[in-house]
């Protein structure tokens, strides 16, 4: 399995996957599915450089669950699998409580 480290204010983000069903049952087909605008940040780089040279550490962490824009960052392929590559700034925001929810469960 490859690993991928992104640079400099990058974030590799998986996309969450839209549901296929609406809340009365109706199936969606994948044709009429827009992609989704919200993902889990999988890795992010060390940060950008400001004008003094010091890195600038990024505010989203791995495990994040962030919405963004429809058509930010570079759609690529890691391991086969689809995966999305776009600056911090594209971020739109982190939706919070969610990795406490998840890891709540999984304990």
């Amino acid at each position: 399995m490859a690993r991928f480290r992104p640079l400099h204010d990058r974030v590799l983000v998986k996309r969450v996957e839209a549901e296929e069903k609406t809340p009365g049952g109706i199936i969606i087909p994948d044709t009429a599915k827009e992609k989704p605008v919200e993902g889990e940040v999988l890795a992010v780089g060390p940060g950008r450089r400001d004008d003094s040279g010091n890195i600038q550490p990024l505010d989203v962490k791995v495990g994040d669950r962030i919405l963004f824009a429809k058509w930010s960052g570079t759609e690529v392929l890691i391991d086969g699998l689809d995966r999305l590559i776009m600056k911090e700034s594209d971020v739109l925001g982190v939706i919070e409580g969610h990795a406490a929810s998840r890891s709540r469960r999984t304990a």
